[in-house]
Parts: structure tokens; C-alpha cells; sequence
């Protein structure tokens, strides 16, 4: 967090220059910038430290799903509908840019985030999640931002 207060020190007054339409288009640069490195992560079902995550527990029935057209039985990925565009929204508003999960994919994301107890199916078993980190700034993000600000400010 230390990086981003220094990142939002240094901003501040270089962005207060700016209109309110140029820093809603800057906003909605960087979103976009996080949104993708956030979306990578999943895809590689990776922390966004670079951690693999805890894989799934093993079951008979989503691994015989598909099973014929699959020739080398490996594991499903984890997450293949929550980094889309529907449930992982990207926004840039006048004073932030806003990456989160929306509706039921919020739900599912902040257990899976946390490591939280939550319902197998409704009114069946709880199961505690494994932590498995889904959304995060890392420190090549916050240089990369930096530099999209420099960028933008240099067009205006």
C-alpha cells in the first residue's frame, strides 16, 4: 500500500490540472491496464504475486465432463466465466478507476478472495475456500500506471 500512497502523492497535483472529461479517459486507461493484468493472472490461475494457486478438490463428475475430447486428463481451470467482461467490470470515473466483480460473481469472488466458508450448493454443506487471490496492484502495475500518466499528460 505504500506504493500507491506515494503514487497517489506524486498524482495528485499533476491531475488536478487535468479536466474532469481527461481524467475520466485517464481513469478508464488505467482500469483497463489493471482489468488485463488481473485477467492474465486468472488465465495462468496464478496469485498476482506469481503463486500457483491451491488447485481444486478432485471430482469424478467435472472431470469425466469433456473427458472424450480431451486427450490429456488434466484439470479443469478454475474461474473460466469470472474474468469476463460481464462479471469483471473496468471503470473509470472523474476521481477513480474502478476494477470489480458485479452480482453474483461478486459473491463468488470475495469467498474465493478471502478464503471464506460459504455453501457448496444452496441449502447443501459449507465448505472453507482456499485463499486464492483473484485481484491485486503489483509493483510492475504501479510503474506501468505511472508511466500511463506520463503518457496521458504529455497528450494534453
Amino acid at each position: 500500500m505504500d506504493d500507491l500512497q506515494r503514487l497517489e502523492g506524486w498524482l495528485s497535483p499533476l491531475l488536478s490540472r487535468l479536466t474532469e472529461a481527461e481524467r475520466r479517459v485517464l481513469a478508464r486507461d488505467v482500469a483497463r491496464y489493471l482489468r488485463a493484468g488481473n485477467v492474465a493472472n486468472m488465465r495462468a490461475q496464478q496469485a498476482p504475486d506469481g503463486t500457483p494457486w491451491e488447485p481444486r478438490k478432485p471430482n469424478a463428475l467435472r472431470q469425466a465432463r469433456g473427458a472424450v475430447r480431451r486427450t490429456v486428463n488434466k484439470p479443469l481451470p478454475m474461474f473460466q466465466k469470472l474474468h469476463t467482461a460481464k462479471h469483471l467490470k473496468a471503470q473509470g470515473l472523474a476521481d477513480e478507476a474502478v476494477l470489480q466483480f458485479v452480482g453474483r460473481a461478486d459473491r463468488i469472488a470475495r469467498v474465493h478472495h478471502f478464503g471464506l466458508e460459504d455453501r457448496v450448493k444452496p441449502g447443501g454443506p459449507t465448505y472453507r475456500y482456499p485463499t486464492r487471490r483473484l485481484l491485486s496492484i503489483t509493483a510492475d502495475q504501479v510503474e506501468r500506471i505511472r508511466d500511463l500518466v506520463i503518457f496521458h499528460l504529455q497528450r494534453f
